[in-house]
């Protein structure tokens, strides 16, 4: 019998192809990479128990769990990385590297405070940074980007050239990452990679 398995691919692994795009003078205004490695799991807070997973968040991870548009968390005592980013009243994207499990490890940790459901084959997310960065991001997305209004750590919840996307930013370079169903990637890239043009594009590896 013919070997049916299927290596997983990353969303844009057909438009991603690593190289210097747009405009060619001069350095890059934007630098793309697809966060492929990242497993990615939605959190919901059971009917009256927010109270509740926010402490066993706190008690299972040493992370406060965000309760407005922000995100939290950073490298584990184990060596792994995760993060809490909200996604709406009592919801959040949990969204970890060097985990293999992460919907059943978040489902032994706070299944009885949480509805737990895997993402990692549903959803895209781009990490986007460089000079240009923000000027790229502000000719679609309808959220005030200046650097006194959305900062590191900051979440918005947004539409971009009819996709709806979830932002966060990372650090004050800016460094930027942004989440969108899967099956709507190829659109978004659509936008971005004419959006990028004038300024320069390079799409590099994914980020580890």
């Amino acid at each position: 019998m013919a070997d049916l398995a299927v290596n997983p691919q990353p969303a844009l692994a057909d438009e991603l192809i690593a190289g210097r795009y747009g405009r060619a003078e001069g350095p890059a205004g934007l630098i793309v990479s697809e966060r492929g490695n990242l497993s990615l799991a939605s959190v919901i807070a059971r009917k009256a128990h927010t109270g509740a997973l926010v402490a066993l968040v706190k008690s299972a991870y040493g992370i406060e769990l965000p309760l407005t548009p922000r995100l939290a968390g950073g490298p584990m005592p184990d060596g792994r990385s995760i993060a809490f980013i909200w996604s709406g009243p009592d919801q959040w994207l949990a969204c970890a590297e060097g985990a293999a499990d992460l919907d059943g490890e978040l489902r032994v940790a706070l299944g009885k405070r949480a509805m737990i459901a895997d993402q990692s084959d549903g959803r895209c997310v781009l990490r986007l940074r460089g000079p240009k960065a923000r000027e790229v991001l502000a000719k679609g997305v309808n959220v005030d980007l200046h650097e006194r209004v959305f900062k590191p750590g900051d979440v918005a919840l947004t539409v971009v050239a009819h996709v709806g996307v979830q932002l966060w930013q990372l650090d004050e370079a800016p460094t930027y990452e942004i989440a969108m169903f899967r099956s709507l990637a190829g659109s978004f890239w659509s936008w971005l990679s004419v959006s990028a043009a004038e300024f320069g594009y390079e799409i590099v590896g994914d980020h580890r």
